[in-house]
């Protein structure tokens, strides 16, 4: 049995989506399918909430918008008018439920985040009833497992769970495994699984990818196949580095540290259920589902250079935070780290000096985070600088911190390119080096790495 994940960026265009069906319906007998929502529908449910919030009045009109998009990728899959007909059957109940919650959004007027991790999920759950329905209208058994039903169990955090394995284990062996017939195409919605007391609750943006890998570890598959809309993972990313290079094979380690680090084609925790497992990833391109694609298991070969990518991240920013003596006063990064913690910020990498903590952080985070530390009493600090025109550059490698003089290459093409670093982390993974540029550099910085590394040295 294989665990398959198709991204929302695939699910985009009903000419798209069918080509999707006629693979699966070659393919995917025998295998649980995780899909996302449709393209832009978890931004539209996110609106919609907003909308709902601010006027009541507006909550028929983001309904027809959202039943007709699913009725019109509806329509197109299923010729069968009564096929079509027991599908309307299927999501009109789907609809009148995410109806509800946002009627009772409008009348609370809170939007806590029990209620927006549930509707959220709708996106997931909705696509997974409609392809369903379509495969069956094909004459293929097919099924829709929902997480809550089948119990995909988590830690009960809102926005940001983790699956609890074991406890998913045992109830996917009583209540997915069976499902998963050799004639049978069982579609399971991403993003969400269920909390100890029974609630929704989310892995956060990207999380299907998350949902794919537990469901893969829970159930003992023999690999996961992710479809996306690209063939893989590259040497760069194609807009700044054309002739950058597919990567056939990446180890576990590799591929988290690019998907942290900015490449957006997994999300950063899928690699955590299934190298506990020990399950093969392989990422393949819906359009061209032949070609080699990246493979990913415990190690891969390593080139002469040690490097495999240069990848890069933009949304992020710094929050400098001056005060006399950081190294040498006790517990001043206890009160920063705690202050974040307790704002829900996420603290993604910190340097200190003696006069100075600077704090990694995503770059919508920063001003809550300026307001998180700013209510400290009394202040630990003695001024807080904010600075958004970052990005972040790691290269990534997997023996790359035993390398020698591949930080010096590094940093001399980038010096070469006119080039200023203005923060580096290197050695707590054994697998990336990052540092920061002003993002105007970027680009540049980027082609020097990638050139110094795969090809001739230049700069743009």
């Amino acid at each position: 049995m294989r665990v398959i994940k198709i991204g929302g960026g695939c699910l985009n265009g009903n000419g798209t989506i069918e080509t999707i069906m006629a693979l699966l319906a070659e393919r995917g007998k025998g295998n649980v399918i995780v899909v996302s929502a449709l393209k832009g529908i978890t931004d539209f449910l996110v609106e919609g909430m907003k909308s709902a919030l601010s006027d009541e009045a507006a909550i028929p009109g983001v309904m027809s918008r959202y039943r007709s998009r699913h009725t019109d990728v509806a329509r197109h899959l299923i010729g069968n008018r009564q096929a079509l007909s027991r599908t309307a059957k299927v999501l009109s109940h789907s609809f009148s439920q995410l109806e509800r919650l946002f009627y009772g959004l409008s009348f609370t007027r809170e939007s806590t985040p029990r209620l927006y991790d549930t509707i959220v999920s709708f996106g997931e759950r909705t696509c997974a009833q409609l392809l369903a329905a379509a495969m069956q209208s094909r004459g293929v058994n097919a099924v829709s497992a929902m997480p809550h039903r089948i119990g995909l169990v988590t830690d009960g955090k809102f926005g940001d769970a983790t699956a609890d394995l074991k406890a998913s284990a045992a109830n996917f062996d009583e209540h997915l495994r069976p499902l998963a017939t050799e004639d049978a195409v069982v579609f399971m919605p991403g993003f969400y699984g269920v909390g100890p007391r029974g609630d929704i609750t989310t892995f956060g943006r990207g999380g299907s990818d998350y949902s794919a890998a537990v469901a893969a570890a829970a159930l003992g598959a023999e690999a996961l196949e992710i479809w996306k809309d690209v063939d893989g993972f590259m040497s760069a990313d194609p807009r700044f580095v054309p002739e950058s290079r597919l990567i056939p094979e990446l180890s576990y380690e590799e591929a988290a540290e690019l998907a942290y680090f900015g490449a957006t084609i997994l999300h950063p925790r899928t690699m955590e259920p299934v190298r506990l497992r020990k399950i093969p990833v392989t990422i393949r391109n819906t359009v061209n589902p032949d070609a080699e694609g990246t493979r990913i298991r415990g190690k891969s070969p390593q080139p002469g250079s040690v490097i495999k990518s240069v990848a890069f991240d933009t949304g992020i920013g710094l929050l400098n935070i001056y005060a006399s003596g950081v190294g040498a006063r006790m517990g001043i990064l206890a009160q920063v780290a705690t202050a974040m913690t307790d704002g829900g910020i996420n603290i993604r990498s910190v340097v200190t000096s003696q006069t100075c903590i600077s704090l990694l952080l995503s770059r919508g985070d920063l001003d809550a985070g300026r307001q998180a530390l700013m209510s400290l009493r009394p202040r630990p600090f003695r001024r807080i600088e904010k600075v958004t025109d970052v990005a972040l550059i790691s290269i990534v490698g997997e023996g790359l911190s035993r390398k020698k003089g591949i930080a010096a290459q590094c940093f001399t093409a980038v010096a070469g390119c006119s080039v200023n670093v203005n923060m580096i982390a290197f050695g707590p993974s054994r697998a990336a080096l990052y540092f920061l540029v002003r993002e105007k550099n970027l680009r540049r910085a980027v082609v020097s790495i990638h050139s110094t590394f795969f090809s001739t040295p230049r700069c743009s």
